[in-house]
């Protein structure tokens, strides 16, 4: 979408934005250029090219259907907490072949404020009738890993987005999601 515009968008920027609303990065790094308008139309047309990607080649987290699975049959309530829209997280829970395993699922438009905000986290465990203190948050952003603290949530980290030294604040840290079982997750 930036090169679509002739903007230069680097892999330390994106790494450094990741976990939070494309519109709150576009507004950051351009705004002062821009019309309200002009962010919508930027932020409607990069999800629009996610979706295409998605659609076309969908990177399926290596262990997430085992993960989600398990927990499910352990009676856990799971929900999701995005920065996305919700055509996004429809897309991907398709693509995964689980949404009818999730009891909550809140995006950006149930949302006014994105991550390291804890509010859409607040809501998801609203949704699931749950206390802070009995969520669990796995998380890839640095963002996220903040707004789950925020929230009085355990978070875990899954490092590949970003280093272990970016999300160092994580109550856990796990370099893949088959590092991660129900009963490890009810731990913490």
């Amino acid at each position: 979408m930036f090169a679509e515009r002739g903007v230069t968008f680097t892999e330390a920027e994106f790494r450094a934005t990741f976990g939070r609303t494309s519109h709150d990065i576009i507004a950051a790094l351009y705004g002062s250029d821009l019309t309200d308008a002009d962010i919508r139309a930027w932020d409607d047309r990069k999800e629009a090219l996610y979706r295409e990607i998605i659609r076309a080649s969908f990177p399926a987290i290596d262990g997430a259907v085992e993960l989600l699975d398990s927990l499910y049959a352990a009676g856990f309530s799971l929900g999701v907490g995005s920065s996305g829209p919700p055509e996004n997280i429809e897309l991907t829970l398709e693509c995964l072949g689980r949404s009818e395993l999730f009891d909550a699922i809140v995006t950006r438009i149930d949302v006014s404020r994105g991550k390291p905000d804890p509010q859409v986290f607040q809501i998801a465990a609203k949704r699931l009738l749950a206390e802070p203190s009995q969520c669990v948050v796995v998380e890839d952003a640095p963002a996220g890993i903040e707004a789950a603290n925020r929230a009085r949530m355990a978070s875990v980290a899954l490092t590949g987005t970003a280093t272990r030294n970016e999300l160092s604040h994580a109550a856990l840290i796990v370099d893949s999601l088959r590092d991660l079982t129900p009963e490890r997750l009810r731990e913490l």
